[in-house]
């Protein structure tokens, strides 16, 4: 008897195991659920990407059921937003995707290919005609630029040197910066820097006996040279 009982049990659970379809049933789940379909995202912790830009990309979450909504669902459409970093995201139930923003920070413009750009904290090249309200940051020059420029520009921060001085930068070739300030005084620094060395040009440029020079050239090893 407890023979026959056993191939009983293990034929039914044979035939759910065979009948039974994960996306079918999600489906039907969604459908008999419209309770838990998503109607709001709440954007949060954004200054530079607009709320509206974020709604839009995010249109076909609208109606999916929360419950079975992934974070890829949310992350891909946003991946080429730009000044986006990252996001964070969280359910509030029954109906609501909260989507806390991570921005990128514009830090100079640059030139490249004739092209006129935005260079973010991220390296991301952005394309200067849609943020115009920028232009008050520092220009970057040369080939290779974007590549090299945030190494050297948080070598500079680091140091305190003063960046909302700074009017130009002009990268070069063979691997090093000149810096052209607002008052057009150039310092130019040789291929291997060091923090010591910003820290010697930042002492340079505030000194008085110094005002009288408009290029203070620390290429050379052991030597200030000034003209």
């Amino acid at each position: 008897m407890k023979k026959v009982y056993k191939i009983f049990f293990l034929s039914i659970v044979f035939i759910f195991l065979s009948t039974f379809n994960p996306i079918s049933f999600k489906k039907n789940l969604d459908e008999d659920n419209k309770f838990f379909q998503i109607k709001h995202i709440v954007v949060t912790n954004n200054s530079l990407i607009k709320k509206n830009e974020i709604e839009k990309k995010l249109n076909k979450i609208f109606n999916k059921n929360i419950l079975f909504i992934n974070s890829s669902e949310i992350e891909i459409p946003l991946k080429k937003t730009n000044f986006l970093e990252k996001i964070e995201v969280k359910k509030k139930y029954p109906d609501t995707i909260i989507v806390k923003i991570f921005e990128t920070k514009p830090v100079a413009i640059i030139f490249k290919d004739k092209k006129k750009y935005l260079l973010d904290s991220l390296s991301n090249l952005i394309f200067f005609e849609e943020y115009e309200n920028f232009g008050k940051l520092p220009n970057v020059y040369g080939k290779e630029a974007d590549k090299n420029f945030l190494i050297f520009f948080d070598s500079l921060k680091k140091n305190n040197f003063p960046n909302k001085e700074i009017k130009n930068f002009y990268y070069f070739k063979i691997g090093r910066w000149d810096i052209q300030l607002k008052n057009n005084r150039t310092v130019k620094f040789p291929e291997n820097i060091t923090d010591e060395l910003i820290e010697k040009s930042i002492n340079l440029i505030s000194r008085k006996d110094f005002e009288e020079y408009n290029i203070i050239d620390l290429r050379v090893a052991g030597k200030i040279i000034v003209d």
